[in-house]
């Protein structure tokens, strides 16, 4: 069984950082994923020959959300990712515990709701790059504010997932004595 991953008398520490800390945190993570994209589309591109930006695009936007898929499952698996690192938050289950590879899996499938409503949106309605940028963060806005309403203050992907981002600052290692 696995032992929650911060532990005190009352038990594991279970209080959600406060919305900015996560959405600065959501914002690094997007920073960093620009390296992710650079590399996997190099190799993709390597790999198909592609020459033309909008060739294989789909092909392309599929490989990535693989890649994607990867990245976050295997880190969230672990506990963090490198932006949650900094920002000392933790993915863990409603209990407190480190979460499975197929929790992890469910939650980024779910953190697609994040983007597909305005993405399907713009494409319904033919939206300009503009507008399409504006609904988008205006729904990013809307899905964050959101969690101000859940009990624990969890997003509602990781209510449906069954898990939950959480403070958490590693020990600090006691010090060698000299």
């Amino acid at each position: 069984m696995n032992q929650p991953l911060s532990t005190s008398d009352r038990g594991p520490d279970l209080t959600a950082p406060p919305l900015p800390r996560r959405m600065a945190c959501w914002i690094y993570e997007g920073m960093l994923m620009f390296g992710v994209v650079f590399i996997a589309g190099y190799l993709f591109s390597t790999l198909t020959q592609t020459r033309h930006a909008l060739d294989n695009r789909h092909m392309q936007q599929a490989f990535l959300f693989v890649i994607f898929g990867i990245y976050f499952v295997w880190f969230w698996a672990k506990g963090q990712t490198l932006a949650m690192k900094t920002w000392h938050i933790r993915v863990v289950d409603r209990e407190g515990h480190a979460i499975s590879q197929p929790r992890a899996l469910l939650r980024y499938l779910l953190s697609w709701l994040w983007f597909l409503p305005p993405l399907a949106a713009g494409d319904w309605f033919r939206l300009s790059g503009g507008e399409l940028t504006v609904i988008t963060l205006g729904w990013v806005a809307v899905w964050a504010i959101l969690a101000r309403f859940h009990p624990q203050r969890q997003f509602l992907h990781d209510a449906m997932a069954g898990t939950r981002l959480v403070h958490y600052k590693p020990p600090v290692p006691p010090k060698k004595p000299r």
